[in-house]
């Protein structure tokens, strides 16, 4: 029982703030024309956490930690894409009932990938906490801390996409994405100021 519980309140301390892949998940939800559209993004996002949870608890954590160059290469990259990232999601306009600008399901795979896998937050806070805290347990308790842990983001992400088409019936005009994807593209600056400023100690 400890394990489960440490599990789920880690895995949700995690998951909670927002972030680039919180953000586009959200949007999925908020943009789509119908929920099931949103599926792709949510499930991608879901499966790529698993199988960086399942990465970090098999040790990867220490093939990353071990090596400055690894965790240098990987804060970059980071960098670099939450500058994009940020940058797109500025400009980007919501859906109203005039426009869909709901993205296919190959894109919306394509860059759930992305946000995922290219984020530096979500690896290394993914990689470094949860498998360090994994390192506590063996047998069957380290196995219910790892499907805590996944069970949270599955959760998640699926309370995210629902909470996104719920605001756009309420929002029908807009306005209130326009104020989320602003404050949004503002957080992610931050965070990539806050990695650069780490990268230059």
């Amino acid at each position: 029982m400890e394990a489960i519980l440490h599990g789920l309140i880690l895995a949700f301390g995690l998951i909670l703030p927002l972030g680039v892949q919180n953000v586009f998940v959200f949007s999925q939800g908020a943009t789509q024309p119908k929920l099931i559209r949103a599926l792709p993004a949510t499930i991608t996002a879901s499966l790529c956490d698993t199988f960086l949870i399942l990465l970090a608890v098999f040790g990867v954590s220490t093939l990353v930690l071990q090596f400055d160059w690894l965790r240098f290469s990987l804060m970059v990259a980071g960098v670099l894409f939450l500058i994009y990232m940020g940058y797109i999601i500025w400009r980007s306009k919501p859906t109203t009932r005039d426009t869909n600008l709901a993205i296919p399901t190959r894109q919306q795979i394509i860059f759930a990938l992305s946000v995922s896998l290219l984020n530096p937050h979500a690896i290394l806070d993914t990689v470094g906490v949860i498998g360090t805290s994994a390192l506590r347990y063996v047998g069957m308790e380290q196995i219910l801390f790892t499907i805590a842990c996944i069970a949270v983001s599955w959760i998640w992400f699926f309370g995210l996409t629902i909470a996104g088409s719920v605001m756009k019936k309420i929002d029908s005009t807009g306005g209130l994405m326009i104020v989320f994807n602003k404050c949004s593209a503002l957080f992610i600056w931050g965070t990539a100021i806050y990695l650069i400023s780490g990268l230059m100690k």
